[in-house]
């Protein structure tokens, strides 16, 4: 999107995380449930985003940044049609430079992660609300 054009070439970072959450919705329902996806080997990886600076009406200065999304790999497909961009490790000095890059450069960074390499169960709906932070949240609980 032309308002991410700047940040693309110029502010880039990552977005550290063990898991990330999303909603699978039930046919012919409006329930969701949410599941847990995670690295089959347990551990941390890292979101492709983007960052920028901006001043609010007030004049403060506001930073914000976005996770950026992909279409779905096999695994992410049954639950949900998009997935965030998962970096392998080696791309993220890549990624992280901070010379402008072009799109051709950076595009090739952006395709789902290997499914083979990921994992995915249903979790409570407790998740569904921010005010609950609690270990519980990534517990597998039947379909």
């Amino acid at each position: 999107k032309p308002s991410f054009r700047g940040s693309f070439k110029y502010k880039r970072c990552l977005i550290p995380a063990d898991g990330f959450y999303e909603w699978k919705s039930q046919p012919g329902t409006k329930t969701k449930t949410p599941y847990f996806i995670h690295m089959k080997d347990r551990l941390p990886f890292a979101f492709a985003s983007l960052w920028d600076e901006w001043q609010s009406p007030d004049g403060s200065s506001i930073r914000s940044c976005t996770i950026i999304t992909t279409e779905a790999n096999e695994l992410m497909a049954g639950i949900h049609n998009r997935m965030p961009v998962i970096l392998n490790q080696q791309d993220y000095a890549a990624w992280l430079d901070t010379a402008p890059q072009t799109p051709e450069n950076l595009l090739p960074l952006i395709k789902p992660f290997p499914a083979d390499k990921m994992s995915a169960y249903p979790v409570s709906t407790m998740v569904n609300n921010p005010a609950n932070n609690r270990a519980e949240l990534v517990v597998p609980v039947e379909k």
